[in-house]
């Protein structure tokens, strides 16, 4: 599952074929032939690892671009998020293409891919290890916060700016270009608004009138600190190595082994109000637990012994399935701006991290084809037909899965899932 879980899906669906070669790219045919000067000013909102990505794929073949983020510097949410495995195929490509590959090979941990899945009595209805001697295809684990960390060091000097955040953007008389403004007052004119902005993407209004959906789960991410991990290892040895899953009628419970040893923990539970959780942490504990009764203790006491100023309400929201918008010029969207899923079809990051590949790439190829902004608009929307379609798949599958949950078929119908997964990945990689 993405940040949230540990992403791995319920349900596989079709692969993607990508291939990276530095210094080497697949330029189209109808772009050779052009000659016009190409340096457009690009800017990017949001610094998860979509926007990230991008970034340094433009630097690493000589494209300028410029990212804002909103939080004041980087650690103020380096406390967040869980652990994410990267697909060979997606994900992997993607830290290819952003030149970041041995870093990240260094610091993932192959050990991580290890998953349960349990009842809710603690019982193991299913348990993958990876082979020790990498005989199928690797999905190392990384926390999202490494990632993130790897990604803003290999950015170039003052291509990320921290502390602005995205108020406004407006369109440039007789141009396709926008003047964009921020909270602290910056302005500046660009030739393309990339949003990477999240799930409630400002820069997703200038395109689209679509909102994101609640879909009826709710619940908390709590962190328990690596110090009362190390003091509870039978907790840890319940987890494993990677991440451990429950499902009990329509309720989600997962928990995942952070790089640094702490321990992340969600609960989701079926509500008809997103909010239903209490703010304060010291209510919000005891108010999970009651959704929690009669599971595992080893399960409640990982609820219960999280740190109180690591709790944080997490409700699920996704986009309509097929999300979807007519092209406007000097615009366009990456990741969950664009295509905001559940953690149910666990390639939320991945097919972030490739859409914004697959972005870099379309505008390098304009730019090695000899064309210029008209040329590059052109490369854009196709993107976004592209990367709409291959969203819609996922989406649709992460729909599918996301139903087992609120359906209630538990842990052994998840469990059915993660098989076909296991003996799909073990034809693949025997092809």
């Amino acid at each position: 599952m993405p940040s949230m879980t540990k992403g791995r899906s319920f349900q596989r669906s079709g692969s993607i074929k990508v291939e990276v070669r530095v210094g080497e790219l697949d330029i189209p045919d109808d772009l050779k032939h052009m000659s016009t000067p190409f340096s457009p000013r690009i800017a990017i909102i949001g610094g998860g690892p979509a926007g990230l990505v991008l970034v340094n794929v433009l630097a690493r073949n000589n494209i300028a671009a410029t990212l804002y983020e909103r939080d004041a510097e980087f650690s103020s949410r380096a406390h967040l998020g869980g652990v994410l495995d990267l697909h060979p195929e997606t994900g992997q490509a993607a830290m290819k293409g952003a030149g970041v590959w041995e870093t990240f090979q260094k610091n993932s941990r192959p050990e991580g891919e290890e998953t349960k899945i349990l009842d809710k009595d603690g019982n193991v209805v299913y348990h993958h290890v990876p082979p020790a001697d990498n005989t199928s295809p690797s999905r190392p684990e990384i926390d999202r916060s490494l990632l993130r960390k790897i990604l803003v060091d290999a950015a170039p000097a003052g291509s990320i700016k921290f502390g602005h955040a995205f108020v406004s953007a407006t369109p440039v008389t007789g141009t396709t270009q926008w003047e964009l403004v921020f909270a602290n007052g910056h302005k500046t004119v660009v030739d393309l608004v990339i949003g990477a902005d999240g799930a409630r993407s400002r820069v997703r209004l200038l395109v689209s009138d679509a909102a994101i959906r609640y879909v009826g789960l709710t619940g908390v991410e709590v962190s328990m600190s690596p110090d009362v991990g190390a003091a509870h290892k039978e907790l840890l040895a319940r987890i494993g190595s990677g991440s451990a899953y429950a499902l009990d009628g329509p309720k989600f419970f997962a928990a995942q082994i952070n790089g640094d040893g702490r321990v992340r923990t969600y609960a989701w539970f079926h509500s008809n109000d997103p909010d239903v959780v209490p703010s304060d942490p010291a209510a919000a504990i005891p108010f999970v637990l009651s959704h929690l009764e009669g599971w595992a203790p080893w399960m409640r006491q990982l609820i219960e012994l999280a740190d109180p100023q690591a709790v944080y309400h997490r409700p699920l929201y996704m986009l309509p399935v097929g999300h979807s918008w007519k092209h406007r010029a000097g615009v366009t969207l990456v990741g969950d701006a664009m295509n905001l899923m559940t953690p149910f079809a666990g390639q939320g990051a991945n097919i972030a991290v490739w859409a914004a590949l697959q972005l870099a790439l379309k505008i390098i190829g304009v730019r090695e084809g000899g064309g210029g902004l008209q040329e590059m608009d052109g490369a854009v929307a196709a993107y976004e037909q592209e990367i709409g379609k291959r969203a819609k798949e996922e989406a649709t599958v992460t729909e599918v899965n996301l139903n087992i949950v609120l359906n209630g078929e538990g842990a052994k119908g998840m469990a059915e899932a993660f098989r076909l997964i296991e003996a799909r990945t073990r034809s693949t990689a025997e092809v």
